[in-house]
């Protein structure tokens, strides 16, 4: 074996294009004719022992062998499979004869210690190893696409459209079996000949270790061996070399203990062609043209027109039929044997879509790529971590789904409880499995509302995080505490008390409470015990609908208010306006904070609130603190009824008044009704928006450039049915706006005075709503303004 090979010695060299339908049933009917003693195929030797798992009736593709390196998780590769990928026909072949099948390519081992040594000496890592790109890449622009340059030479500008013209469309597999491998090998030898590795550097290692796999398997099986591999690959096993060349080639190379198991896929993440995708654009599509006995292009348009149905648009046996017709004429007109994924998806668009590409995106989306999530048999190998979780997610009813889905949560539900308990673990261990939403049920803390997809690379995070427990609860508990210690911020740190009660992290909590106090204690920076307060104070509203303690968190919340009170004062004085935006930001979010603090009874039974209110008056009465802040403080004042209109309206009119700047003045208009609710105010409070109508036709010319983008932006953000009120206002001039008949008479939309049988038409209404003991007459007196 140390000379050079016989040619006509050597084994059944099948190559294939990965993830190829045509490629799939060629091989299946090469295998077919064959018969061979063993079957050698393109993938990681470590997944040997994974093989007949392939053979259980619950693995389902699509899947992918997923390696990690032991030590570093994070670091992994994945060799994705679909149905009608040729390596998965072989497999599968392989366990239905009983005949031996094995990976040879390069082994996992090296291929992520590769990555490794690249990462840390280049500072770049190339991309993952994988049958569809190989153990490592070169640089991207020197690497030649063999089917690109295939394509291109037959006078192609599309190689997907070449390869279905010549193979898919051309009934691969039918007659002689071994034609297409041929023809391919005879295509690839050439383009070897002219470009030698094409830029593919690691590809002369990767065929070094094939080679010596291959002869392996002679030895043993003499001729009786298959091999599936790239097409790319095939003229370089075919090649005589010594074993003592190919033995140098691998001498020396890194190595990382690693771990090898099969995880579910997806056709989503097929179609991607970065990162762990597979960079099949249609998935689904060649999932149906290797499904389909017959009339391919007849049972597809066919699948189009039962989802367009579904979603409510016309589509009739007769639009199936036109479309099939106009499909078969742009194959024609176009010179393709048949009609493929181009002209079936012009056909859809023009029958059934009426030109349209909003139906049209919906078809690519559900059908040519598709949701279709591959199964894994319980059985397979996986660290302890990614076991419980399995079993957590079948006690639970949670089904991985490739499509994202909403699931609300009612919190008083045992059942749903634990859900949002195992989803916020997961999250506080990178496993972003799902992700909050807004709830469209209710705003209580007992709903919760959350969009759930699984993706492929869960599997490495799930992995990834074995290092942290063997359950979801030992590891999210030990997480949780080593990021309390690392956290840099109080407000992290706040965060992270806030997601272990949400997650109920009992074990946590203490260490991360430690913490939260200390920082507290040594942070001086008003804005970060600002930023903090709101996070903490959330969390004292799940003690009771999720059954955790939280006195411990209401005596610090309580501390960091304090602190916030003495500290806000000095804190908002001589602030730029960027400063004081931000410092505006503070204010509201620490009024929130209290208006729920305040409420609890371990808080101080509403002294806190009582001392904001006392801040509150400070900043609206200090010339030193900037505009926004001190119309921000009255705002608040008069929105908690503890600041009179008429107040407001005098310290508005001083703001307003000739002698200050008219960027003070608008700053200051600007905190006090700008936000949630301003409008409104204007809307309903005559003497407000007189003094802001007064002041701003007052603003001499050479200022209205400065003001008008912070005016803009203040009333830019009320919305549109406020905005059309406030323009009517201006519209019927200073008086028009007032809620007598005497301001109102004239304008559009209003009487001359006051149409009392149209009042009384409303009573039986409000005595349904005051109840049975409202009378008529006396809410006809103090309709007339007559005390009853």
């Amino acid at each position: 074996m140390n000379g050079r090979e016989a040619p006509d010695a050597g084994p059944l060299l099948l190559g294939v294009r990965h993830h190829g339908p045509g490629s799939a049933r060629a091989v299946r009917a090469a295998l077919d004719g064959a018969r061979p003693r063993v079957v050698l195929i393109e993938g990681p030797p470590e997944a040997d022992p994974l093989i007949p798992l392939a053979a259980q009736e619950d693995m389902r593709p699509p899947v992918a062998l997923l390696a990690h390196a032991v030590d570093e998780p994070g670091r992994s590769a994945f060799w994705p499979l679909a149905a009608f990928s040729p390596e998965w026909v072989a497999l599968r072949w392989a366990l239905e004869h009983g005949v031996p099948a094995r990976f040879i390519d390069l082994p996992a081992t090296h291929t992520l210690a590769w990555e490794r040594e690249e990462e840390e000496g280049e500072g770049g890592a190339e991309e993952e190893a994988g049958p569809e790109r190989g153990a490592g890449a070169a640089d991207e622009d020197m690497r030649v696409d063999p089917l690109g340059v295939l394509a291109e030479t037959a006078g192609y500008d599309d190689a997907e459209r070449w390869w279905e013209d010549v193979v898919e469309h051309r009934g691969a597999g039918k007659g002689d079996a071994l034609a297409p491998f041929t023809a391919l090998e005879e295509a690839m030898t050439a383009l070897r000949e002219e470009y030698g590795s094409g830029g593919h550097g690691r590809d002369l290692i990767r065929e070094a270790h094939m080679r010596l796999r291959v002869r392996d398997a002679q030895r043993e099986f003499e001729d009786g061996v298959a091999v599936v591999c790239g097409a790319w690959h095939v003229p370089a096993l075919r090649h005589c070399t010594t074993v003592a060349a190919d033995r140098a080639l691998l001498k020396g190379l890194p190595r990382v203990k690693t771990d090898l198991t099969w995880v579910p896929w997806t056709h989503r993440r097929l179609s991607r062609a970065g990162g762990y995708g597979a960079g099949v654009a249609s998935p689904g599509w060649y999932a149906h043209l290797f499904d389909a006995p017959d009339r391919p292009v007849e049972r597809w348009l066919t699948k189009v027109a039962r989802l367009l149905r579904a979603e409510d648009r016309t589509v009739s046996p007769g639009h199936v039929i036109e479309a099939v017709r106009l499909a078969d004429t742009l194959a024609a007109l176009r010179g393709r044997p048949l009609p493929g994924l181009g002209e079936a998806t012009d056909a859809v668009r023009a029958v059934m879509c009426e030109g349209s590409d909003v139906p049209l995106a919906l078809v690519h989306d559900r059908l040519v790529v598709g949701d279709v999530l591959g199964e894994v048999p319980p059985t397979v190998p996986a660290v302890p971590l990614q076991r419980d979780l399995e079993r957590t997610r079948r006690r639970l009813r949670l089904k991985p789904e490739s499509a994202e889905r909403e699931l609300d949560l009612d919190l008083r539900k045992d059942t749903d409880a634990e859900r949002s308990r195992l989803l916020h673990r997961l999250r506080l261990l990178g496993i972003a499995w799902g992700r909050p939403a807004a709830s469209r049920g209710g705003t209580g803390t007992f709903r919760e509302t959350w969009r759930l997809r699984w993706e492929p690379e869960l599997a490495v995070r799930a992995a990834e995080a074995g290092v942290w427990g063997t359950t979801v609860l030992a590891a999210a508990t030990a997480k949780a505490e080593s990021d309390a210690i690392a956290a840099r911020g109080l407000a992290d740190v706040t965060g992270l008390a806030e997601h272990c009660l949400l997650a109920a992290l009992p074990g946590a909590l203490p260490t991360v409470m430690r913490v939260l106090a200390d920082r507290a204690a040594l942070d001086t920076d008003v804005a970060h015990l600002a930023q903090a307060l709101p996070a903490l104070v959330r969390s004292l509203r799940y003690g009771d609908v999720r059954g955790t303690g939280t006195a411990a968190l209401t005596e610090v919340a309580a501390g960091l208010a304090e602190r916030v009170f003495v500290g806000l004062p000095p804190a908002c004085v001589s602030l730029d306006a960027e400063a004081a935006e931000e410092m505006r930001g503070h204010v509201d979010a620490v009024h929130g904070a209290l208006g729920l603090l305040g409420d609890n009874h371990a808080a101080g039974d509403g002294r806190l609130r009582e001392r904001w209110r006392s801040v509150l008056r400070k900043l609206s009465a200090r010339d030193t603190v900037p505009g926004v802040l001190r119309g921000r403080a009255v705002r608040l004042l008069l929105d908690e009824g503890r600041l009179a209109q008429e107040e407001a309206a005098r310290l508005m009119g001083l703001v307003l008044s000739p002698g200050t700047p008219p960027a003070h003045a608008a700053a200051w208009i600007d905190g006090f009704v700008g936000g949630p609710g301003g409008g409104l105010l204007l809307v309903h409070d005559e003497r407000l928006f007189g003094l802001v109508d007064r002041w701003l036709t007052a603003v001499p010319a050479e200022a209205f450039t400065d003001v008008l983008p912070l005016l803009r932006r203040t009333f830019a953000a009320y919305e549109p049915g406020v905005r059309r009120t406030l323009g009517e206002l201006v519209r019927r001039g200073p008086g028009g706006h007032g809620r007598t008949a005497g301001a109102t008479a004239g304008a559009p939309g209003f009487g001359p005075g006051l149409d009392g049988a149209r009042a009384d038409a409303v009573l039986p209404v409000l005595r349904l709503l005051l109840g049975p003991d409202g009378d008529d007459e006396g809410i006809r007196a103090e309709r007339a303004g007559v005390p009853r």
